[in-house]
């Protein structure tokens, strides 16, 4: 089966203006990457707003950005084959608990899946598993932003984790992989909202980490938060997307580090995990996604290629795709 996977879609301010516009179809949101999109068997991406019409925002302690998408971007999530998304971050509670389970309501409604927050402590760590064709994808989803949203044993709330490579945080990976595999999962992806804004590189907690849950059973970790795409890595023959940049926003552009040329990550999934994996190149206008084309998909390319060669991996060019090289790395891994 085919995966999709994205990263952040914030679905709110200026973008929900758009969704309430009369003339404007959940389909036109996702330009020319919509084919795409709809080839694969499963999209994945990380949603950064609540969907909810709650009036009042998080004021509890001082928050300079509440992001609030109208119920309608339920469909437009749908009319882009996203059927699973990432709920541990940083804005998911921007309208309060009720905006939580507002977007719990809606989704559901909508019949997309999620995980990594909910109506309490148990709900927001669990799993979820999708079957696709009869293949079960199971997802966990945490986040080190907030920590004051950590969901408590009867307090609505996110999947917090103080991400580092320490026994503690590994025993939580790998309970979830174990729930997972128990719930049937034959692929397990590790969602993660980790670190700061506009970085290019992850740092070397954040490595170790994510390699210590690869060897707990993750089969592959879909990071996000920086708001730009950062570099590849394929360790013992398993990918890690350290981060999968912004997808459909509203955002300023940041003219050197350009939040809006991301990429879409699309992965082959088999009996033994990951076997092919493929990049194509987007852009992002306000309300709109599409392929990337002239120079800034040789910008997204290029920088692709040199972030993802610093953490050894080669990422070949074919046309305005890109492949990363995973045959190496799963013969090293067969090897020890």
């Amino acid at each position: 089966m085919q995966i999709a996977f994205v990263g952040d879609i914030m679905l709110g301010r200026l973008v929900g203006q758009e969704i309430e516009k009369p003339d404007r179809t959940p389909e036109s949101f996702w330009g020319d990457a919509l084919p795409v999109l709809r080839t694969a068997d499963l999209v994945i991406g990380g949603l950064e707003c609540a969907v909810t019409t709650h009036p009042h925002p998080w004021n509890r302690y001082p928050k300079m950005f509440h992001f609030k998408a109208p119920p309608r971007a339920a469909e437009v999530l749908k009319a882009g084959n996203i059927g699973l998304v990432a709920l541990a971050n940083n804005h998911v509670l921007d309208f309060e608990e009720q905006g939580l389970l507002d977007t719990l309501e809606h989704l559901d409604d909508a019949g997309i899946a999620h995980a990594g927050a909910g109506r309490n402590r148990e709900e927001a760590r669990r799993p979820v598993v999708v079957d696709v064709r009869g293949f079960k994808v199971g997802m966990l989803s945490l986040t080190d932003n907030e920590p004051a949203w950590e969901a408590g044993i009867q307090r609505p709330g996110t999947h917090y984790l103080d991400i580092e490579p320490t026994p503690p945080a590994f025993r939580r990976v790998a309970e979830g992989v174990e729930q997972a595999r128990s719930m049937g999962a034959q692929f397990v992806v590790l969602s993660v909202h980790w670190g700061p804004n506009m970085r290019l590189r992850p740092p070397t907690p954040f490595r170790e980490f994510a390699r210590g849950c690869l060897a707990r059973g993750v089969d592959l970790i879909h990071g996000h938060s920086a708001h730009i795409f950062q570099g590849v890595e394929v360790h013992q023959g398993k990918p890690i997307l350290y981060d999968t940049g912004d997808f459909l926003d509203d955002y300023a552009v940041d003219p050197v580090l350009r939040n809006d040329q991301s990429l879409i990550f699309l992965a082959d999934v088999g009996p033994e995990g990951v076997e092919r994996l493929r990049l194509l190149p987007v852009r992002l206008h306000l309300g709109r996604v599409d392929l990337a084309t002239g120079p800034d998909l040789e910008e997204i390319s290029t920088r692709m290629q040199a972030l993802s060669s610093e953490l050894d991996t080669v990422v070949q060019r074919r046309g305005r795709w890109l492949e990363v090289r995973l045959e190496r790395q799963k013969q090293l891994a067969r090897a020890a």
